[in-house]
């Protein structure tokens, strides 16, 4: 039975991967898209992912949601992700239009109508889905999981300490992390390592169809970042389709459940994400100077080679060979 999904994108370059992916794995069913500020502004990101879908052969419906997070200002990527967010490709241009509907409603409407609990897939800072947990919470009751690409145990991206998705909204990541949905943080820690090679980048440029080639050009982008971690040698981050990856192939992964806050005060840790992974309480738990936590499921592990693979097949369309 496909899994039915929905994506919360602030579609920039490895957004666009990821998108590509689920409309073509055969065991997703893509059934709508939301989308939020972040990467880009949010009639940037709103027309990238429309664009995206069409090269993909989608037609899952797209509404725009949150201009800007909870509180704060936006703040784009543009410095990384170029100024459209895509890597400054210019894409072809879709001839279908967003949904006239908030992000939070098409939300609401797909849960509702889904014969199958839905995944949401979170690529994205997370106002969209903070609003939805807030304003519809019996209706996320109804989620099957949450699965979030955001925070580190260790390095950050944003900050020394904070990935930019948490950092851009980290009260709206605060209450998602806390909500009563099962969630999955997939975080720096294996973002950084799922690495489509050179080799594999030629295979989907040499397959010529829509969607290959719109792969292979945002890979290739990818590969002037040069960001990868110091012992891989070369290659394009697949970053967030590395994410979409985890729905189909989970073994490939190792998670482990650990207590998870964000740190929301001004200063240079705002928008860390706190993976407590000690193995039993301190001095600060000792003397009451601790809330409680909630805990969450932490990918901290990956089979980036093989993640890659299963990237790569899918959009060459021999998933089921591998």
């Amino acid at each position: 039975m496909p899994i039915s999904v929905i994506a919360d994108v602030d579609t920039g370059v490895d957004d666009a991967l990821a998108l590509l992916f689920l409309a073509a794995h055969p065991d997703i069913d893509l059934r709508a898209v939301t989308c939020v500020a972040g990467n880009a502004s949010l009639s940037q990101v709103t027309q990238n992912t429309l664009d995206v879908l069409a090269a993909a052969g989608s037609e899952a419906p797209v509404a725009a949601g949150a201009d800007r997070p909870l509180i704060e200002q936006a703040r784009d990527a543009g410095s990384y992700h170029g100024a459209n967010g895509v890597g400054n490709l210019l894409l072809d241009a879709s001839q279908r239009t967003a949904e006239p509907v908030h992000a939070v409603e098409l939300l609401r409407r797909e849960i509702e109508a889904s014969a199958h609990p839905v995944t949401l897939l979170s690529l994205a800072p997370m106002t969209n889905i903070a609003l939805f947990l807030r304003l519809y919470p019996k209706v996320a009751a109804q989620l099957e999981r949450i699965v979030v690409m955001g925070g580190t145990a260790g390095i950050g991206n944003a900050s020394a300490v904070a990935e930019f998705n948490v950092w851009h909204d980290p009260e709206a990541a605060q209450i998602v992390l806390s909500s009563d949905v099962q969630t999955t943080l997939y975080p720096l820690d294996v973002f950084n390592r799922v690495v489509a090679s050179e080799g594999q980048i030629r295979e989907l440029r040499d397959a010529a169809c829509r969607r290959t080639r719109l792969a292979a050009e945002l890979l290739d982008y990818q590969l002037t970042l040069a960001d990868l971690p110091a012992d891989i040698a070369s290659g394009a981050k697949l970053g967030d389709a590395g994410a979409a990856v985890f729905l189909v192939a989970p073994e490939l992964f190792g998670v482990e459940t650990w207590p998870v806050d964000v740190e929301l005060s001004h200063g240079f840790c705002r928008g860390q994400t706190v993976v407590d992974r000690r193995l039993r309480g301190g001095e600060a738990e000792e003397h009451d100077l601790m809330t409680p936590t909630v805990r969450s499921d932490v990918a901290l592990t990956v089979d980036g080679d093989a993640a890659a693979s299963v990237f790569v097949s899918t959009l060459l369309g021999t998933a089921g060979d591998r």
